[in-house]
């Protein structure tokens, strides 16, 4: 069992009941999964991205990803219904708490210049999404074999009914914040 998920049954259980006065230990919030998209717009031109896009996923992840297909056609962009345009991949369990622990605790604090998180990134329902510019700052992937950098949204779906309930317990949970 991850250290994380030992953690969140311990001391954030009670740190939050403490804070929002839950009746009932089930209505704690907690992770429910981890979704990582990765827009794919030059895999139109060069479908050998798409393969080398799925290999780093699977690297950081430990999990196969799904190709994701454009649903309509756009004629200035010269997609057409069905062509890969994307690569998408949903963490839960013990993946989802092995990923969250390498997110914050490896792969953050390797950005440069790294001041924490924007709190302003919850979506009104307690679920976060942070987005990463390169996929370099995972270690899994190796420098030397990657063609290009590639951007990727990383959306945290929690069971909490507000943002300040999700905020607390991602902040309980190591997520480092930027101070305003």
């Amino acid at each position: 069992m991850s250290r994380l998920k030992e953690l969140y049954k311990s001391e954030i259980v009670d740190a939050l009941v403490k804070k929002f006065g839950y009746k009932n230990v089930m209505a704690v919030p907690k992770l429910d999964k981890i979704v990582i998209n990765v827009g794919l717009g030059e895999a139109i031109r060069n479908p050998k991205v798409m393969d080398n896009a799925v290999s780093e996923v699977t690297a950081i992840t430990g999990q196969k990803p799904i190709v994701t297909k454009a649903k309509r056609p756009i004629s200035s962009f010269k997609l057409r219904k069905g062509m890969p345009i994307g690569c998408c991949v949903t963490l839960r369990r013990e993946r989802m708490y092995e990923f969250f622990d390498r997110l914050v605790n490896i792969a953050m604090p390797r950005v440069r210049d790294f001041r924490g998180v924007s709190a302003r990134s919850f979506d009104g329902r307690g679920n976060f999404t942070l987005g990463l510019k390169d996929q370099l700052i995972f270690p899994e992937i190796e420098y030397g074999k990657v063609d290009s950098t590639r951007g990727m949204n990383v959306t945290i779906v929690t069971t909490a009914r507000t943002d300040e309930e999700s905020k607390e317990l991602l902040r309980l949970l190591g997520m480092p914040f930027a101070k305003n």
